[in-house]
């Protein structure tokens, strides 16, 4: 079987423009006709299965809605006032409000470290290094969460843990998408950029299934005050990440370099990132339009996983075990859609399956806020039909940046298309945040989510769709 980039046999380089340093091949092309070893595609679609309870368990089921955005942080004063007072539920919608400004943070922190510390590594050559090294981050802001007490006075200490492991998740996954380069070929990339987002969502439907367990058995017999299961179930993420995630460090070779290493300073790595990005829009413009098209519609994409939950318990009512059946459902769709969506990416191109995924998103989600006061019924149907549509739009739009990146750029180009993240980058955040405090109720978020999503789309069908990103 022939080896995979990072095997024994070398990297090959690819040809340079006359005279511009130029990279004149897309890291794919170096994988035509490469056979990759199925241990290293499921090894490294694992990751995405070991890291998906932060996101599924922690930043938007459980953890978030049903615990660090409830009364039990409330001051015990407001708290007593009961459901009905309006100060009680302006109370709720500043909670609502204040993790969305976590959120806020930490896309800020995403746009300026992610793209030149997916440079960096590119230089270095340690993309799995570095996934390494953030994903032990990511585990440590779990661990934080377990020590976070349901009370007033540990509210934001809570949202610090949670922003802080929102960075260091989306700048793993800087390095862990740059990876998909190195275990795919120019026909293989949308099956397994989908496969990768599939495990993910199936993982979380265990992870919750799990959760549901734990909550039938009245969290065997532990006492409930101070949110020790929530600390517990926090916890447990953080084990069920370093468990599965071993199978990639083990299986899948570090990719290693394929250009001359720039040696510069972190400071000076800002500068360096400029000159590349004028590089980028001058060689690769349709790289450049997709990044930025991207850059918006992803934070849709974020806004409805990570606002999602929050929603369905303060605007449509929904208790524990509703929220967690809808989580496993949403993950059953999103998974199942995003596997079959993979193949559809490589049949009729990522361009066509991310555009049809959000006028769907679209749709759906103008049907939630207008009848938000119609009852459960509507999230249950319109909810799960988001989730449909979100997984598509994820992978493929992984798959159409693989298939536009230069070789040896990758962890560059992943880090600029991490600015805006897959979990509550800055703009959806803070438009969720902004109509809330505005309007003073929590379904007005929506409409922020709606809105980053239409104007994403409008950039993204005006993007030009070089050959590399067409239907293999």
């Amino acid at each position: 079987m022939t080896n995979a980039p990072g095997d024994d046999a070398p990297v090959p380089t690819p040809p340079a423009t006359a005279n511009t340093g130029a990279i004149g091949v897309m890291g794919l092309d170096l994988q035509e006709g490469r056979e990759i070893p199925r241990t290293q595609v499921v090894s490294w679609a694992f990751w995405d299965w070991a890291t998906q309870p932060f996101n599924t368990v922690i930043l938007t089921f459980i953890y978030s809605a049903l615990f660090l955005t409830t009364a039990t942080f409330l001051p015990p004063e407001i708290a007593a006032l009961g459901e009905d007072d309006p100060v009680y539920q302006r109370g709720l919608a500043d909670l609502a409000s204040g993790f969305g400004w976590g959120g806020t943070v930490a896309g800020v922190l995403i746009l300026l470290l992610a793209p030149v510390l997916g440079q960096r590594a590119d230089a270095a050559g340690r993309q799995k290094l570095w996934l390494g090294v953030f994903t032990g981050l990511l585990v440590a802001s779990m661990i934080g969460l377990g020590f976070v007490r349901g009370e007033a006075g540990y509210f934001w200490i809570g949202v610090a843990f949670i922003s802080a492991g929102t960075v260091f998740s989306e700048i793993a996954g800087v390095n862990y998408n740059a990876m998909l380069v190195s275990v795919s070929t120019p026909r293989t990339v949308g099956k397994i950029s989908g496969l990768g987002w599939g495990f993910g969502y199936i993982g979380g439907i265990v992870a919750l299934i799990l959760v549901v367990v734990f909550y039938a058995t009245n969290w065997f017999g532990l006492p409930e005050e101070g949110g020790l299961p929530f600390q517990l179930i926090a916890i447990g993420c953080a084990v069920w990440a370093v468990l599965f995630a071993i199978p990639l460090f083990r299986n899948v070779p570090e990719p290693g370099r394929v250009k001359e290493e720039r040696r510069v300073g972190f400071f000076a790595s800002y500068a360096l990132l400029v000159k590349d990005i004028i590089r980028l829009f001058r060689e690769t413009r349709p790289t450049f339009w997709f990044l930025l098209a991207s850059a918006v519609f992803r934070d849709g994409l974020a806004g409805v996983f990570a606002f999602g939950a929050v929603i369905a318990a303060q605007v449509f009512g929904f208790g524990f075990l509703d929220l967690v059946i809808f989580g496993i459902a949403a993950n059953l769709v999103a998974g199942l859609s995003t596997i079959v969506a993979g193949r559809l990416d490589d049949r009729f191109g990522p361009k066509t399956v991310i555009v049809a995924a959000l006028v769907g998103l679209l749709v759906a989600g103008v049907v939630v806020f207008v009848f938000h006061d119609a009852g459960p019924i509507v999230f249950w149907v319109f909810g799960l039909i988001l989730c449909a549509f979100v997984g598509p739009a994820q992978a493929a739009s992984r798959s159409f940046l693989a298939r536009v990146t230069p070789a040896g750029r990758e962890g560059e180009v992943f880090g600029l298309y991490a600015t805006t993240g897959r979990a509550a980058s800055w703009m959806s955040s803070a438009l969720w945040a902004g109509a809330i405090a505005l309007f003073g109720a929590t379904y007005w978020g929506i409409l922020g989510i709606i809105l980053v999503v239409a104007i994403g789309l409008v950039l993204l069908l005006l993007v030009r769709v070089p050959k590399q990103a067409a239907a293999a």
